[in-house]
């Protein structure tokens, strides 16, 4: 994939992050992660491609290391696994303050074609049939990670997270026959030999400085490993539905979910998940990432007006949930 370094540059050193709106390159905001922004960047080398800012690194070596990553996880994804990924690369550069800026970039996938978009266009026929093939696709990394413990990969399932090939020409009918795209890889989440080799201390680079050791000692870990854990996945997948204002729908998901586990090609011995517990997962959820972001509002105005120091991260504004 061809990568305008220098365009990535330029918009870098006119980005207002406070106001990425107001910044000196045009961009629109596709989406925010916890520790990225995804911008569409107004410009003809950038046409049709999804670049995702990653103000998280303090040397080029991290920076090296992550790319060797997540060039792997996508590679295994798709060549190893057979879940599809869009077009991918990767950049990172020094800008003349001595910080180090990365971008993922990828092929701009259709904004009517995410998940948590279409699940909004679809009759619940469709959106259990979608379910029932996002967790097909996800029981591709578990029988993986089964048969390859020694290189187990970890994904973050959310709804969300996927893209739905062509749909609108089909019909807006789903099928066993229809595709999709997963496209979260920027959070490579990767074992060799039963050792996560994604630096975890990447994931606290965005935390406020006076949460860090307490995100560190009671969040991290969990974080780190449940992507590795088909029921809490799943859990997780179902819950993202009552952020996205479906929860008719959870109660349906629940049973669906079972049913598929409890199907004798699933190799998985997966206890039954109950519609109690994906609530209270999704409400603990809530509050934790409503108080984070908060406290990063907090510590965005503490670097202004206290510290007068530059606060390079990008907050979204207010999330209903």
């Amino acid at each position: 994939m061809y990568i305008d370094i220098e365009l990535l540059k330029q918009f870098e050193k006119g980005l207002d992050p406070e106001h990425p709106e107001n910044s000196l390159i045009p961009a629109s905001v596709l989406g925010y992660g916890e520790i990225s922004t995804i911008f569409e960047i107004e410009s003809e080398s950038t046409c049709g491609l999804a670049c995702k800012r990653l103000p998280i690194f303090r040397t080029g070596d991290e920076a090296a290391r992550y790319e060797q990553l997540y060039n792997a996880y996508n590679h295994t994804l798709e060549k190893a696994i057979g879940i599809s990924v869009p077009s991918y690369g990767f950049t990172s550069f020094k800008t003349d303050e001595g910080r180090i800026i990365a971008f993922d970039i990828q092929e701009k996938l259709p904004a009517n074609s995410i998940g948590n978009r279409v699940i909004h266009a679809l009759n619940t026929e469709n959106i259990r049939a979608l379910f029932l093939l996002i967790l097909s696709e996800l029981s591709k990394i578990w029988e993986f990670n089964r048969l390859n413990p020694d290189r187990a990969l970890g994904i973050d399932g959310q709804i969300s997270n996927w893209s739905i090939v062509n749909l609108y020409s089909l019909g807006a009918n789903i099928t066993p026959d229809t595709r999709l795209v997963y496209f979260d890889t920027s959070t490579p989440l990767m074992k060799r030999g039963g050792v996560e080799q994604l630096d975890p201390e990447l994931f606290l680079r965005s935390a406020p400085s006076f949460l860090v050791w307490i995100i560190r000692w009671l969040f991290l870990k969990d974080v780190m490993t449940r992507y590795y854990d088909a029921r809490l996945v799943t859990i997780d997948l179902i819950a993202n539905f009552y952020k996205e204002q479906k929860p008719e729908i959870v109660p349906l998901l629940v049973e669906a979910a079972n049913e598929f586990y409890s199907r004798d090609d699933i190799l998985l011995a997966i206890k039954p998940i109950t519609e109690k517990e994906v609530r209270s997962y999704y409400k603990e959820d809530a509050l934790i990432w409503t108080l984070f972001l908060a406290f990063r509002r907090i510590d965005r105005w503490l670097h202004k007006y206290i510290l007068h120091r530059p606060y390079i991260y990008i907050l979204p504004g207010n999330i209903k949930r």
